[in-house]
């Protein structure tokens, strides 16, 4: 599944940010925009290394459904940053 939400929380010793909702859908409008570009660059790197042209295709698909459930955490220094892909 295409992931469809981010939630991003910005913590900082003196400072908290309210969750912010980001829809991912969104971004896909401009990356309709782009796909004939896209498309091209990995068929091209495809025929640079010598696989099969649906390869790095297969590869970028997956990866971005594999998006959905990441959870990203780091703190530094007292400050907190979270991203939830949902």
């Amino acid at each position: 599944m295409i992931p469809s939400l981010a939630a991003i929380r910005i913590e900082t010793p003196h400072w908290r940010m309210p969750q912010l909702w980001l829809p991912l859908f969104l971004l896909w409008i401009p990356l309709l925009l782009l796909s004939p570009l896209i498309l091209l660059v990995l068929l091209g790197l495809a025929i640079a290394g010598r696989i099969p042209p649906w390869r790095p295709i297969a590869v970028v698909w997956s990866i971005l459904c594999s998006l959905s459930g990441t959870h990203v955490r780091v703190l530094s220094d007292g400050n907190n940053v979270q991203v939830r892909i949902l």
